[in-house]
């Protein structure tokens, strides 16, 4: 197994663990829009998960930068979320992670410019 496809399965099976984690133990310690919030860094988590498992199956020369930019994006993505959902149970102002989120967004923009590029 190459890393695009360890890096996808195991953002699949986080993804898996933390959604479970977070309809069953944080529906009951977070706020709506905390579990919300969670829940999209979730569903994030999955999609480039399995955008990296097809990826890493195509015969594509960017293959790699397409995958880095969805590695990137996802961990600054999703984690900064997860973070900032968690700051309250945490005990620890973590605000500043907001402005950081959208970097992590821009990197997944970037991966999926590239890949529709490759199929044009």
């Amino acid at each position: 197994m190459n890393n695009i496809e360890i890096f996808g399965a195991s953002f699949a099976l986080m993804s898996v663990i933390l959604g479970a984690f977070g309809a069953h133990l944080l529906k009951k310690r977070l706020p709506e829009s905390g579990l919300q919030s969670f829940e999209v860094g979730v569903r994030y988590m999955m999609y480039h998960g399995l955008a990296l498992l097809l990826v890493s199956q195509i015969a594509l020369k960017e293959k790699e930068m397409i995958s880095w930019f969805f590695i990137g994006g996802t961990f600054i993505f999703s984690f900064s979320i997860f973070l900032l959902s968690l700051q309250s149970i945490l005990k620890v102002n973590l605000k500043w992670l907001g402005p950081i989120t959208p970097i992590g967004g821009m990197l997944l923009v970037f991966g999926w410019i590239l890949l529709l590029l490759k199929f044009i």
